[in-house]
């Protein structure tokens, strides 16, 4: 066979005017955010028509989309709280618990305005480092559940810290526990049905968020779901960055210790963390779907004196939510702001924030890992932790082994753990929950762990960071400049 070379000047006349016309009316359409808009634009140049199909399958735009609904949602009288709570803030007349809530009410109005994400000041919560001690925990609660486990991972690995999972949750599915595991099609691209036939055969019911209907081919592929959520009887909720895997045990060489944050809750806030699994388990789920039960929504058996608010954000929303929520933290700060993310992309709003957060004085220390998992990401990384850091932010990097976690604290007082990065990713394209926590005792104890890990940190001078060769420097403009897509 041959190929008639005569026929590629035809082509190119039918390709480029396919290929202008995909980027009029897909992306200029699409609104965009002009970064985003500028980097699509470059993969359509440099990549006649295949660009396009990259497009398809990981550009897509889903704000218009309703995809989480709950008819039963005002049986749980979430929008009657929401109602109530915003009227009072308002008017000024709302009974807060304790003056770290009230000092930050904006915020708190913010996030009930546009993300129905009600306060509740009566949380005890326990903060976990350590992947062994968070997972021995919650063995120990799923030991201990008596109703039901409602269990929501984007990782789930079919290993050693998997399998003993899933074999105790078989355990309690044959003692008549409920027992629902949701979990990402890409994040555990490994994992099928078939995995969990014991724990099916037993009664437990297993659910795929956005999976492929195509075999090796998933049109939603870009839109994840990082969210990691666990509810015992409605009455512990576990939330924060760690996934299921030997890894967050520390038992891979490649990254060595694991460190990452997450919460254990007992409270009102179980209850959003409820309702947000059962949302996104109906939007997976033909079959199984979710009606009110009171059993669902127990009153708390343990009371404390946190306060949170539990925030959603995802591609299908209008607002970043979770953003927004990080931009009005750092700019309500007076001392200090100490993040920690394996992953530091900022969009401009970000950057900006906390530039002039370091310019005005206040004590802004960022740290990242010291390895990748994922390389541009990794050189993007670094090029805006050098960026910020010309602005007297301190940049640490963790020298420990691989830090995976999501923290914001401000002042010592104000925090946010959960599954968002500070990356375009978790902002705009994966599905994301955080805790946002207005509360002394929490701020100082995430404060604290952020100065132990200064301990087995090297700080990124700008003396170092100019050391750094050219072919490093060249990956770090790539890198950056495909950010707004990565």
């Amino acid at each position: 066979m041959t190929i008639d070379i005569t026929m590629w000047p035809w082509a190119a006349y039918i390709l480029f005017p396919l290929n202008v016309a995909f980027a009029a009316v897909v992306i200029f359409l699409e609104r965009r955010d002009p970064g985003a808009t500028w980097a699509w634009l470059m993969v359509l140049f440099f990549i006649p028509f295949l660009g396009f199909i990259l497009y398809l399958v990981f550009g897509q735009n889903l704000s218009r989309s309703r995809l989480f609904d709950w008819e039963d949602k005002k049986k749980v009288g979430i929008e009657e709280q929401i109602s109530h709570q915003k009227k009072a803030i308002k008017e000024g007349v709302y009974p807060f618990a304790n003056p770290h809530t009230q000092e930050n009410s904006k915020l708190v109005y913010m996030m009930l305005s546009h993300n129905d994400a009600v306060l509740s000041e009566d949380n005890s919560v326990y903060i976990y480092t350590d992947g062994t001690e968070k997972f021995e925990s919650l063995m120990h609660d799923i030991r201990q559940a008596k109703d039901h486990i409602h269990i929501q991972y984007y990782i789930f690995r079919l290993d050693g810290l998997g399998k003993k999972l899933i074999d105790l949750l078989t355990e309690k599915a044959r003692d008549g526990v409920e027992v629902c595991i949701l979990y990402d099609d890409m994040g555990s691209r490994k994992l099928r049905r078939r995995h969990f036939k014991g724990l099916i055969e037993a009664g437990g019911v297993v659910e795929i968020f956005f999976p492929s209907r195509i075999p090796f081919f998933n049109l939603r592929l870009n839109y994840r779901n990082h969210r990691k959520i666990v509810v015992i009887d409605g009455q512990i909720g576990y939330v924060g960055g760690f996934n299921v895997g030997d890894e967050y045990l520390g038992k891979d060489p490649s990254f060595g210790y694991w460190r990452d944050t997450h919460l254990r809750i007992e409270g009102s806030a179980v209850h959003a963390l409820q309702t947000r699994f059962i949302l996104d388990w109906n939007q997976a789920s033909r079959r199984h779907d979710f009606m009110y039960e009171e059993r669902l929504f127990p009153p708390p058996a343990v009371k404390g004196d946190a306060a949170m608010q539990i925030v959603t954000s995802g591609p299908d929303s209008e607002w970043e939510q979770i953003k927004s929520g990080y931009i009005k933290l750092i700019m309500t700060a007076k001392k200090s702001i100490y993040i920690q993310t394996p992953y530091f992309i900022p969009d401009a709003s970000i950057l900006d924030a906390l530039r002039i957060a370091a310019l005005s004085g206040i004590d802004v220390k960022v740290m990242i890992p010291n390895k990748p998992d994922h390389m541009f990401v990794y050189w993007a990384t670094y090029s805006y932790a050098g960026e910020l850091m010309k602005a007297g932010a301190k940049i640490y990097i963790y020298d420990d082994g691989f830090i995976h976690a999501k923290t914001i604290v401000v002042d010592e007082k104000l925090s946010s753990v959960g599954t968002a990065n500070i990356d375009v990713r978790s902002f705009r394209l994966n599905f994301e929950v955080n805790a946002f926590m207005y509360d002394y005792a929490n701020g100082r104890k995430l404060a604290k762990s952020f100065m132990h890990d200064m301990l087995v940190s090297y700080e990124l001078t700008p003396e170092l960071y100019k050391q750094r060769s050219k072919v490093i420097k060249f990956k770090e403009s790539i890198s950056r400049l495909l950010s707004p897509i990565l």
